[in-house]
């Protein structure tokens, strides 16, 4: 009988190369999302596939090339999305706020995300890795700082402002939300509190109204 109904149990369906790699990348996010970055192995990887440790091997040489997969692939897709974003912006302040609330999005559909970025345990691991995560900030902070720029040239930010403060500020809200919403679980959500914040920002970065305007 035992037989019989692993007989009819539908056979795995083999993945090609590519969609096997990609299956590695989002089981180790689900998993460092669960149990913690530190604590994911290979084994725990290959059993969430329904593989041998020797099959996930087959696709990266070692854990921190794994690992590196998944920064690329974080990296790949969440510049995609913020760009998509971006584009949508009808002025530069605008582009911001959507940005804004694309990564909130990105985050909370991928909570391992900002975990694995500020993992000590794998800068440590790995220069490749640390280089990478460097790329991505900086990367990140510029393109902030270039639609703060903008917006000071068509007047919707102050003269005065700091740009690269500013996009730095920008990014440190969003990591300050993940800390305080994780902390804080069950009491306060990302997005709600993501809606709260960031008229705050703008508000920053706006010039401020002079006497003669009216309210």
């Amino acid at each position: 009988m035992a037989g019989e109904a692993a007989s009819n149990q539908a056979p795995r369906k083999r993945l090609g190369a590519d969609e096997r790699r990609e299956e590695i990348i989002r089981v180790t996010l689900a998993l460092a999302a669960r149990q913690g970055v530190d604590d994911v192995t290979t084994q725990d990887m290959a059993q969430a596939m329904g593989v041998t440790q020797g099959a996930v091997f087959r696709h990266f040489p070692s854990k921190d090339a794994i690992w590196l997969a998944v920064m690329q692939w974080v990296r790949d897709r969440l510049m995609r999305v913020l760009g998509r974003a971006a584009a949508q912006g009808h002025d530069p302040l605008d582009a911001l706020q959507r940005m804004f609330f694309a990564h909130i999005d990105f985050i909370s559909r991928h909570p391992a995300i900002p975990r694995v970025l500020m993992s000590e345990h794998l800068h440590g691991r790995s220069t490749a890795l640390r280089q990478l995560v460097t790329e991505i900030m900086l990367g990140y902070e510029a393109k902030i700082a270039g639609l703060l720029t903008d917006a000071q040239a068509q007047g919707q930010a102050r003269a005065d402002l700091d740009t690269h403060a500013a996009a730095t500020l920008y990014i440190g809200m969003i990591q300050g939300l993940v800390l305080q919403t994780s902390i804080l679980r069950g009491q306060r959500t990302l997005a709600a509190e993501a809606a709260r914040t960031f008229p705050v920002f703008l508000q920053a970065v706006r010039p401020t109204p002079s006497k003669g305007d009216a309210p």
